[in-house]
Order: C-alpha cells, then structure tokens, then sequence
C-alpha cells in the first residue's frame, strides 16, 4: 500500500513539474511571441514613415521618389534672397556634365540630369564670434529633372515644390506648383539649359 500512495505521489510531484513546465512555456512562447510582433510593428512603421515622403507626386506628376538619395548629392552652387539661403545639390549625372563643362560649352545635361534646390530661412549665428546668418528652418525642395520626352514643352525639364513643415516633421507636395517660378522663370537662361547656377569652383 506504501508503494502505492509513495507511486502515486511521484505521479503527482511528475505531473506537477510538466504542468508548470508546459505554462513557463507557454508563457515565454507568448513573450517572445509579442515582442516579436512588437518589434516587427515599429520596424514596419518606422519603413512607412521613412517612405512617406517618397510616395508624394507634384500635381504636374513628379515622383518625389525620383530624387531619392538627393541628401547626400554634391553640391553645385549656393544663393541666397532677402528671406531664404539656398544650397543646390545636384545628382551624379548632373555633376558628370557640370565637370565637362556643361552648359558652359553649349551642350545641353544629358536626360537622368537631376537638381535640387534645398532651402532654409536664415537665422544669425549665435556662436560665431562674428556676423553670420546659418540655415534655420528648412522649408521647401524645390526639383528639377531633365526628361526629354516627358518635358517636351519645357526645355525637357520637369519641375517640382515640396514643401516642408517643420511643426509635423512631413513633406508635402506644392498644389501651386504648376504655376511656380519654373519653366517661366528658367526661359530667362534657355541659352544654359534653363540652369541658372554653374558648378562653383571649389
């Protein structure tokens, strides 16, 4: 009889270990299981977010996508206004045909050709120990892309405006930018290819 009770609470202290072994288990399946989840969200919310602004078009139906990469182009030339400093990057192909001496030459960029005019208000510089103005707040990309037969009626340049709204962090396509200061504006340098800066010697 001994035997018996001694067996069956050996049974039990047995049953009793799997039943909390299979719970731990359990337990860790769901944690590793919802921190998997967890993670895989932020990784598709942070790859959504950082595609957002390249799934935006400019009402002419200028992919912003098209200038992906555009933060790290070399800059061509600066310039500055009463109420916006202005770096102008350009792609390499761009700085290809700038470095051969278009459009000084009188060749025009070849198609691919691609600039961005990046713009900032200006602010003073407290920290220089003299009278500077730096880049503040960013405001607006303003694009150029050189496709002769998508831009036929412009020089076969494409313009764009994305403007840039610190406060939400977000980028958004320009609704005016159809009548921007584009071709309009670029026709006063058509015999450059519609390029107002050169590559600046550096």
């Amino acid at each position: 009889m001994s035997q018996l009770v001694t067996k069956s609470v050996a049974q039990e202290q047995a049953e009793q270990k799997i039943e909390t072994r299979t719970g731990v288990e359990r337990i860790a399946g769901f944690t590793i299981g919802s921190t998997a989840a967890a993670v895989l969200a932020v990784l598709v919310a942070t790859a959504v977010y950082a595609q957002d602004k390249y799934s935006l078009k400019s009402p002419s139906g200028i992919a912003f996508s098209d200038f992906k990469g555009y933060e790290d182009w070399a800059a061509a030339s600066s310039a500055r206004t009463d109420e916006v400093l202005k770096v102008i990057v350009a792609n390499p192909t761009m700085i290809t045909a700038y470095k051969a001496g278009i459009p000084g030459n009188g060749q025009p960029f070849p198609d691919g050709s691609m600039i961005v005019k990046l713009q900032w208000k200006p602010k003073k510089s407290t920290e220089a120990p003299f009278v500077v103005e730096v880049p503040d707040v960013f405001s607006q990309a303003f694009v150029m892309e050189k496709d002769s037969k998508r831009f036929p009626r412009s020089g076969g340049w494409g313009y764009a405006v994305f403007n840039y709204e610190a406060a939400s962090d977000k980028f958004t396509a320009d609704p005016k930018s159809l009548s921007d200061c584009g071709n309009a504006c670029h026709t006063a340098v058509k015999a450059k290819d519609y390029i107002f800066h050169p590559y600046e010697t550096r």
